[in-house]
Order: structure tokens, then sequence, then C-alpha cells
């Protein structure tokens, strides 16, 4: 599933050529979706929201897409061919001089300016890891009210913090060395800070690269922990275990040694890699 940063370079990549130019026409797949509503109008803006994408428009209404597990959206120039098959285009907005599809995406709704403010989902999101101005105290305060919560889950709860994907929620907890299942409230103040700087630092590492990665080696490894269960951790050499997590079942990666369980043994002071 696209993660915060892939919906940021996603926006990055439509604002030049929508921000501002008129939809000359607009064709869907879902009956549901007005596009006629959307034809002859200009785009105001581009706004990513941790992993959903918002593009609106002059007329107040706002096009709301999240891209679930295989959502992608391209860009083409007129006349140059789709990299896709067009029976997966869920939208397609053309203005005079390019072509923006989204396919197969999780949601797709045109929402009204009332419509977007009383949004059931969009409204309880957290302060997006990836916002110029990221409220760490708003979501400091958030962790406090899901003090049980443990700490790999809390990291995924779009309504706590929004943004952080399976991916970088590893990857995170190993750059702060905690181990995963540890209750929010086990943790002190600053360990959560440094969880969000982390966050923060880490995904914002990786907004001008189409190649996500935390680990930044010649060896080829672009992650210290995610997606390398049973070969040997960078740091320690112990084996790098998975475990599912959360009601869903999302794939947890951490090194036992590196991100030892507190009921093993005394926890290991926050501190970042070798190297990121």
């Amino acid at each position: 599933m696209p993660e915060g940063d892939t919906l940021f370079r996603i926006a990055a990549r439509l604002q030049p050529v929508l921000t501002g130019r008129c939809i000359v026409r607009a064709e869907s797949q879902d009956c549901r979706l007005s596009t006629q509503s959307l034809q002859g109008h200009c785009v105001t803006a581009i706004e990513p929201r941790g992993k959903h994408l918002l593009i609106h428009v002059d007329n107040g209404l706002t096009l709301h897409t999240h891209l679930g597990m295989t959502g992608a959206w391209h860009v083409y120039a007129l006349g140059e061919p789709w990299q896709k098959p067009r029976h997966r285009a869920a939208v397609t907005l053309f203005t005079d001089e390019a072509v923006c599809v989204c396919f197969s995406p999780k949601t797709l709704e045109l929402l009204s300016a009332d419509g977007l403010r009383r949004h059931a989902h969009l409204q309880h999101l957290g302060p997006d890891v990836l916002a110029p101005a990221f409220d760490a105290r708003e979501a400091l305060r958030r962790l406090s009210l899901h003090h049980t919560l443990p700490i790999g889950e809390a990291l995924m709860d779009q309504t706590i913090l929004c943004g952080v994907g399976n991916i970088y929620k590893s990857e995170i907890l190993f750059h702060c060395r905690l181990y995963p299942w540890c209750p929010v409230t086990s943790l002190t103040t600053n360990e959560l800070d440094a969880v969000l700087a982390a966050a923060r630092k880490l995904m914002r590492a990786n907004l001008a690269t189409q190649t996500r990665r935390t680990r930044f080696r010649a060896d080829g490894s672009r992650f210290w922990v995610y997606g390398r269960s049973g070969q040997p951790c960078f740091v320690c050499g112990q084996v790098i275990g998975m475990r599912h997590q959360g009601t869903l079942g999302r794939s947890t990666y951490w090194c036992p040694s590196c991100q030892m369980n507190p009921a093993a043994g005394p926890r290991t002071v926050v501190g970042e890699p070798t190297e990121l």
C-alpha cells in the first residue's frame, strides 16, 4: 500500500500539469461519479493528506482518492500510450496538454465542500507526518489517548498519525531500538518524541526518489529490517524476526537483540542505527 511519501510524490507530479489548469474533459467508469461537474472547471490545489489525495476544483468540489494496495496515478502527454489497461482507469482528467489517470483506487469519490468538512474518515486523521507544519504535540496527545496500544499498531493508526505504513513502521521502530509490542504507556515522552522525529526524518528522505530506502549503503540492501526475516541484523548479527500484528495481521519485522522485549530484560537506550 502506498505510504505518505508516495502520495507526496504523486501530488508533486500532478501539480504542474493540473494546478491552475482547466479540466476540458473528465471520464469515469463509476456511474456514481458525476464527471460532468468537473468539466470546464479549474484545479485550484492538490493536497496529499496522509495516504489520501485531494484534488480541489474551483466550483467547491474535491476529488478524493485513496489508492489502497494496487491503485496508482499516471500522467501522460496527449496521445501517449498508457502503461495500464484502459478498463482499470477509474477516473481520467484531460487538460489541453496532459491526461491524468487514476487506476484501481480503493476509494474514489467527489465531495462537496460540506461533504469534505463532514467526511467521517478524513476529518479524523491525525497530524500528517510530512506536513510542513507537522504538529508533534498533537500527535503525542493522540498517542497518549491510546496508551494501551502497542507502539507498532499505534504508528499504523491513521487517526493518531497519518502517512506511516507498514514499511516505515518497522524501520522507524528499529531506528529507535523499540520493541514493536511495547504499549505506548511504557514509553517515555523522549522515546515517543524520537519515534515521531524518526518517522519524519525517514519519510522526508524519500520525497525526491522513486526507490524508497531507509538504509544508505552500497551493498544494495535498502532496509534495516523490513522484508529481511531470517537474515542477520546489520548491526548485531541477530536473526531478524517477523510476526503479524494487529487486527489486520500486518507484518512487523524487528531485531530481537537491538529491539529487545522489555519483559526479557532492560530495554536498550533509544538511538539511531550506525548509518541511515
